[in-house]
C-alpha cells in the first residue's frame, strides 16, 4: 500500500487532501503542529506526527519515520519551506507543492503556466508574513520546485486560485452565502461583471492526488473551477443551492459611497479577470465539479457552521445606507 504523508491536513485543503488519499488506497500520515482539531483522530487508518515544519529536524524524524511514496505539501508559506521539504524529501516519488494562481506576476486572460510571467520575490518578502507578499513567496517557492526538479527530484506544484467548499476557515465565499441566506436583497459592487475564478476544496484534492501520480517533475498546474461565474452569477449560484430567492442590486462607487464602501470592499471583488488555464492537468484525467454538484454541500456546511464571513466585507448597516439611496433614483 502506497503511503503519503501529508504536511498540514487537518483544516480545509488539508483535510480534504487526506480524504482524498484514503478515498483511493492510501496509508496516510499527518504532520502538523497540532493546534487544531484532527477531523481524523478516531480513524485507524491516519497517523499523525507533532511537529513544526519549520523545524527541520523534525521533518527529517517524519520522512525517516514514514518513509512516505508522496509528500503533498499544504503549508509551505514561505520559499525556504520549500527548499527544505525538496532536499528532506528529495527521494520520495513525489513531492507536491500547493502554490496559488497568486505567483503570477503578470496579468493575463487567462494565464498559463509557464508563459504567464511569475512575481519576483526580494529577499524581505520571501520572510515576510504580509498579504503583499504572499504571491511573490508562492512564485519563489515555484522557483525552488523547478530547481528541485533539475536536480532529480520529483518535485511538482499545483495553483489554485480562491478555494472554497466545506470548512473554509478563510470565510471569503461566506460573506455571499450569509447575505444569500439572511437578506432578499444583495448589494453586488459595480455592474456584477467582476470575474475571479474559483476551485472547489475537493477539486483541489483530486488535483493533488493526481499530479503525484501522473505528474512531470519540474512542472505547475493551474486548477480552477471549469466555469468562471461572474460575481452577480455566484450570488444567484448560491441562492439556487440555498433553494430561495434574492433581488440582486448593483451598486457603482457613487452609490456605495452613501454606505463609505469601496468597490473592494466586498470579497472576492477584483478589479481585473483572474482566470487560470486548465488544459495542462486536465491531460492528466483531472476535471471539476460543476457548480449544482459544489455548491449544494457548500451552503450546508455553512449552514452547520458558525461561520458568517461578515468581516470579511461591508457592514450591512452600510449596505442599507446604500440601498436606500438607490431606492430614490
Amino acid at each position: 500500500m502506497a503511503h503519503a504523508l501529508i504536511i498540514g491536513g487537518t483544516r480545509f485543503i488539508g483535510r480534504h487532501t487526506v480524504a482524498e488519499f484514503l478515498d483511493h488506497g492510501y496509508a496516510v500520515t499527518v504532520f502538523n503542529r497540532g493546534n487544531h482539531e484532527n477531523p481524523f483522530a478516531d480513524d485507524d487508518r491516519v497517523s499523525h506526527i507533532q511537529g513544526d515544519r519549520t523545524d527541520r529536524e523534525r521533518l527529517e524524524a517524519a520522512a525517516a519515520a514514514v518513509d512516505p511514496d508522496v509528500v503533498v505539501d499544504c503549508v509551505a508559506y514561505h520559499p525556504r519551506d520549500v527548499r527544505v521539504a525538496c532536499e528532506v524529501f528529495a527521494d520520495v516519488g513525489a513531492y507536491v507543492y500547493i502554490s496559488s494562481g497568486a505567483a503570477y506576476g503578470a496579468e493575463r486572460i487567462p494565464k498559463r503556466e509557464g508563459e504567464t510571467p511569475l512575481h519576483d520575490c526580494t529577499p524581505e518578502q520571501a520572510t515576510s508574513d504580509d498579504w503583499e507578499s504572499y504571491g511573490p513567496r508562492k512564485a519563489e517557492g515555484d522557483r525552488a520546485v523547478f530547481a528541485a526538479a533539475e536536480r532529480g527530484v520529483t518535485a511538482m506544484a499545483v495553483r489554485p486560485p480562491v478555494v472554497y467548499g466545506p470548512h473554509d476557515y478563510t470565510e471569503r465565499l461566506d460573506y455571499w452565502i450569509d447575505r444569500v441566506l439572511a437578506h432578499d436583497r444583495v448589494v453586488v459592487p459595480g455592474d456584477g461583471t467582476n470575474l475571479r475564478h474559483l476551485v472547489y476544496v475537493e477539486d483541489v484534492a483530486s488535483a493533488l492526488r493526481i499530479v503525484a501520480e501522473e505528474g512531470e517533475a519540474g512542472e505547475a498546474y493551474n486548477i480552477s473551477d471549469g466555469h468562471a461565474p461572474v460575481l452577480a452569477e455566484w450570488v444567484s449560484l448560491l441562492a439556487d443551492a440555498a433553494d430561495t430567492e434574492v433581488e440582486t442590486v448593483f451598486a457603482g462607487p457613487r452609490e456605495l459611497a452613501a454606505g463609505d464602501i469601496e468597490l473592494t470592499d466586498f470579497p472576492l471583488y477584483r478589479e481585473y479577470p483572474h482566470v487560470l488555464e486548465t488544459a495542462k492537468i486536465r491531460e492528466l484525467g483531472w476535471e471539476a465539479t460543476p457548480h449544482a454538484e459544489s455548491l449544494p454541500p457548500t451552503v450546508e456546511d455553512h449552514r452547520a457552521s458558525d461561520r458568517t464571513g461578515r468581516e470579511n466585507g461591508p457592514d450591512r448597516e452600510a449596505e442599507e445606507r446604500v440601498l436606500s439611496i438607490l431606492e430614490t433614483l
